[in-house]
């Protein structure tokens, strides 16, 4: 196996992932509307795909994993896609310096892929993603042993992957009852599945991704970068006319058969020529009949589908750097949260966050877009506040990429986020307000309402797509026909003798009036031993965020 073959079974995987990427996303159990796995393991596969773009083929399979690697490092969204990047790092370890690989070469790379992916999950949970990566990666070693063959190898890697897959209803419960298998472990086979096609060379899938690149350069402002390539190279070249040299009109009516955008100039001693052709060889052949290459300038041909694609990609970064400058540390501590809303991130500025990333449920950001938040901050150390457990692992991998000191607390909910923050105290040290702000928002309980994203049947609750779904501490309580009805029933569940305050924090899609209904009817029950407070958050995907203290 070699890196051009690598480098297109992957770029292949990523198309057909994003093609099964809504069937994905169905197997997940909860209904909940979230940060999908199949979303997040595809714009994690995207990422390399990108970098993989602009690798000429001539890289080595070393290069091209290392390559794809630090991609899906940076471009890791949700624990699937955070988990998917440390398979593909590992395997990039294993594959470091060779120039091709063989079948033992090709499961050690594959081992070392899955132990970095067990050891970054404090509590592997059997019957998921990383179950499928074991098993397949116990039988690719089996089968190197007596087969030194790549692809044998690969082959056994797919069948034992999806054997795995099949198994994991049995290792967890909750699948079993949902009658699905793992989301992240198809995922997985998803891809290894594709890479094996190229491997036995079936043409790399082909994306709609001209579409998709239109739409991004336009959504930055950059038109210009919206261009249809039609030939590959552009061809320049200055040529000493021969003596007998036949007229310059005859190379370019050639030109213009074979290519676009041509110029032919020429005086009396030489011929200039630009064109845009698939075939440089042809030209530079024929351009022999005219006259000899001059040294200086020198004959340049370059690969405007490289450039472009290049282009793209220091615009798009360009438009993400832009949110966040880059800051050198002034002062002692900072703070990124992960937040969504109006409201709520008005909340967060105003106790302290020095940077807001967009995003949470439904929106994971990336790896790399939290490190940025975390290099746009003027402080020695940075406090990071995920507020969503499947933003968690991708926050963490921030840690090593950082030019400082990052402390990453868990904070499941924004509520949790919230109290971390108040419990701050710039008298302490890093580990003191660690230590402090950790136990504030272990404190807080926090129910949420949203809807249901799919039918499901779930923990003895048959749900039906729309319906109210009331979550406490992140675990479905009931679910119900009436938005405020619901939420009533919910905080009267969460408050209990020790409990001080309660915060319900309203979201773009409820009515002021519909909130402030809410909010009369638990001022009415509670409101005489307990503080009240009504917030326009402005948040998506939840009604109510409620905290209680």
């Amino acid at each position: 196996m070699n890196g051009k073959i690598l480098k297109n079974a992957i770029c292949s995987a990523a198309v057909k992932l994003e093609q099964n990427r809504k069937l994905i996303d169905e197997l997940n159990v909860y209904p909940v509307p979230d940060g999908d796995t199949g979303t997040n393991m595809s714009m994690t596969m995207n990422s390399a795909k990108r970098e993989l773009s602009v690798l000429p083929d001539t890289a080595t399979i070393s290069e091209v994993a290392e390559k794809s690697a630090s991609a899906m490092l940076r471009g890791a969204r949700g624990n699937s896609g955070v988990i998917l990047s440390l398979l593909f790092r590992g395997f990039a370890k294993g594959l470091a310096g060779l120039e091709e690989a063989q079948g033992q070469e090709i499961a050690n790379a594959l081992e070392i892929g899955v132990q970095g992916a067990y050891k970054s999950v404090m509590q592997p949970t059997e019957g998921t993603i990383l179950t499928v990566a074991r098993m397949a990666s116990q039988q690719a070693q089996l089968t190197a042993r007596g087969n030194a063959d790549a692809i044998a190898v690969w082959e056994e890697i797919c069948k034992a992957g999806e054997q795995a897959l099949e198994k994991t209803p049995e290792q967890l419960e909750i699948l079993k009852k949902a009658g699905v298998v793992d989301a992240g472990g198809k995922g997985l086979v998803t891809i290894w599945q594709a890479m094996l096609d190229v491997f036995h060379g079936e043409t790399p899938a082909i994306s709609t991704e001209e579409i998709t690149r239109k739409q991004e350069t336009t959504a930055i402002g950059r038109v210009d970068l919206d261009e249809e390539i039609k030939f590959t190279y552009c061809t320049e070249f200055i040529l000493e006319k021969k003596k007998d040299c036949p007229d310059s009109f005859k190379l370019r009516a050639y030109l213009e058969t074979i290519g676009d955008c041509v110029v032919v100039v020429d005086d009396d001693e030489i011929i200039k020529v630009h064109v845009h052709t698939d075939n440089p060889g042809l030209v530079l052949q024929k351009a022999l009949e005219f006259g000899q290459f001059v040294n200086e300038p020198k004959p340049k041909i370059e690969n405007m589908r490289i450039q472009h694609a290049g282009r793209i990609r220091e615009a798009q970064n360009a438009a993400q750097d832009a949110t966040y400058m880059r800051a050198e540390p002034e002062k002692q501590f900072g703070f990124v949260a992960v937040a969504t809303g109006d409201g709520i991130e008005n909340m967060f500025r105003e106790l302290g966050v020095d940077c807001i990333v967009k995003g949470g449920q439904t929106m994971n950001p990336s790896t790399d877009d939290i490190l940025k938040a975390i290099h746009a901050t003027p402080a020695k150390n940075v406090f990071v506040l995920p507020n969503n457990k499947n933003i968690i692992m991708s926050a963490e991998q921030a840690v090593s990429l950082a030019d400082r000191n990052v402390c990453v607390l868990q904070t499941r909910t924004i509520p949790q986020g919230l109290s971390a923050m108040l419990a701050f105290d710039d008298s302490f040290d890093v580990e003191g307000n660690r230590i402090a702000m950790t136990r504030a928002f272990e404190k807080v309980s926090t129910g949420q309402i949203t809807f249901a994203a799919r039918d499901s049947e779930l923990e003895g609750h048959n749900i039906r797509k729309g319906e109210v779904l009331a979550l406490e501490n992140g675990k479905l309580a009931f679910t119900d026909k009436d938005l405020n009805h619901g939420a009533f029933k919910l905080i009267k569940r969460l408050v209990n003798n020790e409990s001080g305050f309660i915060t319900i924090t309203y979201g773009e899609n409820v009515s002021e009036e519909t909130a402030q209904q809410l909010y009369l009817k638990i001022q009415e029950r509670f409101g005489e031993k307990l503080e009240v407070m009504l917030v326009n958050g402005g948040q998506p995907v939840y009604y109510y965020i409620i905290a209680v203290e």
